[in-house]
C-alpha cells in the first residue's frame, strides 16, 4: 500500500479505517508511527531470542518488554529520540539471548526482528486477531507498569508478553492458534488488574467516597495528568510546605479518594474535564501541568514552556522529569507564574462545580446488604456501567444523554474519563446511596468486576442474569484489554461504541456477535428501552 504510515489502534482513526498520512488523528506523525511500529518489531525479535531460554529472562528483560510496549500505546510518546533510546534497549537485551546470532550469517530467524508491515498487509481476520493481541498487551503492560512502580510484579503477566509477542511474529499461525490467545489476553489482564488493586490499595488505602471541589484556589499551583499514582505521591511529598497547591486533572481524579493521598491538605481538587479538552483547558492557565502517563495531546505554543513530562511519557523540546522524579523544575515554574490573584470557579461539562469519586469495590460492597435489599424491595430497579475512555470524535454527547435519561430507581456506576461526560450532574439517591457512583480510572475496572460477581454470587444467579448492563465507549488499547477480559468472563451483551474498533475484521466482529452478543451503541432511547425490557 502506498501510504506514509498505518496506524488503527485508537478509536479516532481517520474515517474509521486508519492513519495513513503524514500524521494520525492524536498528532503522532508518520516518523514517529514508524519508529513505533520498529520498536515493536524488536520487541517481537526479543521475544524470539528468549523462546527456549526462559531462565536467561531477568527483571531488566521485562522492565524493556514493559516500557516498550507502553511507550506505543496512543498518547504517550511522541518523541524519536526517547523511541531510539527504547529500541537501543531491547536490542542490546537481545543479544545476551543469543550473542552468537550476531556474528552469524545464516537466516534462521532465530532473534531476527519483525517487520510490521507483514501484520498491516496480513489477511484481514489474521490482521484482526493479532491486533487484538498486540492491542491487548499494550494495555496490559501500562497496568503492569503502574503496579511495579510501587514495588508489585507478576511472573504469569510478564511471561505472557513473550508469549504473546511470539504469536505476533508467526506468519503462518491461523485464527485456530491466534484465537486463544486472544482470550489469554483476557485472562491475564484480569491478574494484571488484581494485581495492580492490590498494589493501589495495599499502597494508598481503600478509596473512599469523597466530593471534590473544582475550584482553583488563588496562589501558586500544579496540574497533573495521567494516571500514575505513586508519581502524585512524590509530587505531594516534594510540594510540601511550599505554599503550592496540587490539582488533579483527567484520571488522575480518583486519586482524592484513596486515604493516604487525601491526607496531604495541598492536594486541593480537580481542574479541567476530559483529556481530549487539554489544548483550549490548558492554553491560558498561570501553572505548569505535569504528564505522568498517557492522554497527552501536542502541547500548543501558548502553554508548551508550562508542560512537563516524566516517566513513558516524551514529547520533542518538552522538558523530561528523569527516573530520579526530581520535580524541581516543576516546582519552580508554579511559583515563577504564581497561579492567580483570586479564587477561580470553573464547572463541568454539565455545569456542576463539584465531583464525588472514591466508590471502590470496597466500598460498594460494604453496603452490599443494603444493595441487595434496595434491589429486592423494588427501590433498584437496574444496574448501568456506563464508562471507559472519552474522546473528540462526534457522537459522544450518547452517554450523556443516556445517563441524563436512565430511570430514577438505578444506579450508574462509572469509571474512567468517559465519565466526565456526566460526572458532575446531581441525580439524586437511592436509599442514601448516590445514583451516580465512580469507581476510579480504567485501571480500576477490575473493582466494577469484583462487585459484580459479588452480587452475582449474593442472588445466586450468573452474571449476565443480573439487571446489569454495561454501556461502554473506547478510545485507546486499555480499552481493547478490559474488554477482553469481560470476555474471558463470560460477560455477555454489552453495548460499545462510539463505533466499532477498525481494526476488527467482520469476521471477527461475527464471531464476537454471535458469542457474546456485542453490539454498538445505537440512541440513548432506544438502547435503554432494549436494557430494561432484557
Amino acid at each position: 500500500m502506498d501510504r506514509k504510515m498505518f496506524c488503527f489502534q485508537c478509536e479516532q482513526t481517520a474515517g474509521c479505517k486508519g492513519c495513513m498520512g503524514i500524521a494520525g488523528i492524536c498528532g503522532k506523525k508518520a516518523d514517529i508511527a514508524g519508529l513505533q511500529d520498529e520498536l515493536t518489531g524488536v520487541l517481537v525479535g526479543l521475544a524470539r531470542a528468549t523462546e527456549c531460554n526462559e531462565s536467561l529472562i531477568t527483571a531488566s528483560t521485562d522492565d524493556i518488554v514493559i516500557d516498550g510496549l507502553f511507550a506505543t500505546i496512543t498518547n504517550v510518546n511522541f518523541d524519536a529520540d526517547a523511541l531510539r533510546v527504547l529500541i537501543e534497549r531491547a536490542e542490546d537485551e537481545k543479544k545476551k539471548f543469543a550473542p552468537g546470532c550476531y556474528a552469524c550469517a545464516s537466516s534462521c530467524g532465530k532473534t531476527r526482528n519483525y517487520d510490521m508491515n507483514a501484520l498491516w498487509n496480513a489477511d484481514e481476520d489474521i490482521r484482526s486477531l493479532k491486533s487484538l493481541i498486540l492491542f491487548g498487551i499494550r494495555g496490559i503492560a501500562a497496568y503492569a507498569y503502574h503496579a511495579a512502580a510501587l514495588g508489585y510484579t507478576d511472573g504469569t503477566v510478564t511471561r505472557f508478553f513473550y508469549k504473546a509477542l511470539y504469536a505476533i511474529g508467526r506468519d503462518d499461525w491461523g485464527m485456530d492458534e491466534l484465537l486463544p490467545i486472544v482470550m489469554e489476553v483476557g485472562k491475564v489482564n484480569l491478574t494484571c488488574m488484581e494485581l495492580l488493586d492490590r498494589a493501589n490499595t495495599g499502597t494508598y488505602g481503600h478509596p473512599a467516597p469523597a466530593e471534590v471541589s473544582m475550584t482553583v484556589e488563588k496562589g501558586p499551583f500544579i496540574v497533573i495528568s495521567g494516571h500514575d499514582l505513586h508519581d502524585l505521591k512524590l509530587l505531594l511529598d516534594q510540594t510540601a510546605g511550599r505554599g503550592v497547591n496540587i490539582y488533579t486533572h483527567g484520571e488522575m481524579l480518583p486519586a482524592h479518594g484513596y486515604p493516604e493521598l487525601r491526607r496531604y491538605p495541598h492536594l486541593k481538587g480537580n481542574f479541567g474535564t476530559a483529556w481530549q479538552n487539554q489544548q483550549r483547558e490548558f492554553g491560558s492557565i498561570p501553572a505548569p501541568v505535569l504528564f505522568t502517563t498517557n492522554c497527552l495531546m501536542p502541547p500548543r505554543a501558548s502553554y508548551a514552556d508550562r508542560v512537563f513530562t516524566t516517566g513513558a511519557v516524551a514529547y520533542p523540546e518538552l522538558i523530561h522529569i528523569g527516573d530520579d522524579r526530581d520535580f524541581t523544575p516543576v516546582i519552580e515554574k508554579a511559583l515563577e507564574l504564581g497561579g492567580y490573584a483570586e479564587d477561580q470557579h470553573f464547572t463541568g461539562i454539565n455545569g456542576g462545580d463539584k465531583v464525588m469519586t472514591g466508590f471502590g469495590h470496597n466500598t460498594i460492597l460494604s453496603v452490599a446488604d443494603r444493595v441487595i435489599e434496595a434491589v429486592k424491595s423494588g427501590a433498584i430497579r437496574h444496574f448501568f456501567l456506563v464508562g471507559g475512555c472519552d474522546g473528540a470524535r462526534p457522537g459522544r454527547s450518547y452517554y450523556t444523554d443516556f445517563v441524563r435519561q436512565t430511570p430514577s430507581d438505578s444506579v450508574i456506576l462509572t469509571l474512567a474519563c468517559g465519565k466526565y461526560r456526566f460526572n458532575d450532574l446531581d441525580l439524586g439517591t437511592i436509599g442514601g446511596l448516590p445514583r451516580i457512583m465512580d469507581m476510579g480510572q480504567c485501571n480500576d475496572a477490575y473493582g466494577a468486576i469484583k462487585v459484580a460477581l459479588a452480587l452475582a454470587e449474593a442472588f445466586g444467579c450468573g452474571v449476565n442474569e443480573l439487571p446489569l448492563s454495561l454501556v461502554l465507549s473506547w478510545y485507546e488499547q486499555k480499552a481493547v484489554c478490559i474488554l477482553l477480559t469481560l470476555l474471558y468472563l463470560g460477560i455477555k451483551n454489552i453495548l460499545l461504541g462510539p463505533s466499532l474498533p477498525a481494526f476488527v475484521s467482520p469476521n471477527v466482529l461475527n464471531f464476537l456477535v454471535e458469542n457474546y452478543g456485542i453490539a454498538p451503541v445505537s440512541t440513548p432511547e432506544e438502547d435503554l428501552a432494549r436494557l430494561l425490557n432484557r
